[in-house]
């Protein structure tokens, strides 16, 4: 009997059998992503999220994944350069480079302000999953420090809704990396549009937040209160162009810029039955292996310095995914092809992704040993793309 038909001992407390999931052991589904230029609309699944059921085959398999669990106190020591050597770049445009003409100054807040401001993002991502200390008041603080220089408060918000995301991933009206109706329907596929759209990418993170309508936490209140400060005294001792070259180094640094292209490479859908996608280019290297996403959703225990390890040691789970290789291209690709779009996204309901998690289960470790290295139905060959080159 096939293993999508075989049913499991026990059952729900409300009576319903809990089955073995029929994804097992990738956790790629049977939805393909849309076909047709004029559609404007997510697509839907019907199950739950895959990453907390890959995780778990993952471990019956490779039980000493969780020896990579812990923190990274690296991380801050190298937001701590980071943040000076944007600091000193403002000094200098502000203060000492005062006639440099502003084409200068923009050249310089796109290659260096907007790399070193994407980094900032990567560290505070790090910091909003408690990858940086132990205490978690440290990487609130590791999050604050690394957003002095980004003229806005960023790190709080993206910890809340960070983390709302990964719990919440691909569902309506809960997750809220999801691109908005306006968006969709705004922008669609037009490329035109679709590059101003990949311009003011770091504003529409903002208008998604915003859109959720939910009351200000504390610690986000705190740190609007801890940025207005750092940007008068950034104002008072260095000058206003100082400040708007921060400013526009985020701009250009959560846009068109290769080290914000993850926000497209991570969940923009690009293949039939894959949700997430990884990138295995030479810029992890600089951005602390952001681009390991599928494994970070996997495991987000595993600080970056040691999420190559996992996706060596789980290597026969990840080798079949499709993964991007160059984040240029991951930009030019989804400006150009009529296909890609704001509305490149899979969706479920909360309903599905409740019932997806409670009906079907990750099978026994018996199992998972046996079947780790086939697909869930060896014909849907769509769904195991490798890794390609671009």
């Amino acid at each position: 009997m096939p293993m999508s038909q075989r049913k499991a001992t026990g059952s729900t407390p409300t009576g319903t059998v809990i089955r073995d999931d029929p994804r097992h052991p990738l956790y790629l589904g049977k939805w393909k992503r849309s076909a047709k230029a004029d559609i404007k609309d997510f697509v839907h699944d019907d199950f739950d999220e895959p990453h907390r059921k890959r995780q778990k085959a993952i471990l019956a398999k490779h039980p000493e994944v969780r020896q990579l669990y812990g923190q990274e106190p690296l991380t801050a020591a190298i937001g701590v350069a980071a943040v000076l050597v944007q600091l000193a770049a403002a000094y200098y445009i502000g203060c000492v480079w005062t006639g440099l003409h502003w084409s200068a100054v923009l050249a310089i807040a796109y290659l260096v302000g907007g790399t070193v401001s994407a980094l900032f993002g990567v560290i505070i991502h790090e910091a909003g999953h408690n990858l940086v200390f132990k205490m978690p008041l440290l990487n609130r603080l590791t999050g604050l420090l690394v957003n002095m220089p980004m003229v806005v408060p960023i790190s709080q918000s993206f910890r809340r809704y960070h983390l709302e995301h990964h719990q919440f991933q691909g569902v309506e009206g809960k997750d809220p990396d999801l691109p908005l109706d306006s968006e969709i329907h705004l922008i669609h596929n037009n490329p035109l549009l679709k590059t101003l759209w990949v311009f003011c990418y770091s504003v529409m993170y903002v208008v998604r937040g915003m859109a959720m309508n939910k009351r200000p936490q504390r610690w986000e209140v705190i740190n609007l209160a801890f940025i207005i400060c750092v940007d008068v005294l950034i104002a008072r001792y260095m000058s206003l162009r100082s400040l708007a070259y921060l400013g526009i180094s985020v701009f250009f640094g959560y846009g068109m810029h290769p080290g914000a292209a993850h926000f497209i490479q991570e969940h923009y859908v690009f293949r039939d039955g894959q949700e997430t996608y990884s990138y295995y280019g030479s810029g992890n290297i600089f951005y602390l292996n952001i681009g390991l996403h599928n494994e970070h959703h996997d495991f987000p225990q595993i600080p970056w310095t040691r999420i190559w390890k996992l996706r060596r040691i789980a290597t026969e789970f990840y080798d079949p995914l499709f993964a991007h290789t160059s984040w240029v291209w991951v930009i030019v690709n989804f400006i150009s092809s009529p296909m890609l779009g704001p509305q490149s996204r899979l969706v479920r309901l909360y309903k599905a992704h409740t019932s997806g998690r409670r009906e079907y289960r990750v099978p026994p470790i018996a199992d998972a040993d046996a079947t780790a290295t086939e697909s869930p139905d060896a014909s849907d060959v769509k769904t195991r793309v490798r890794t390609k080159k671009r």
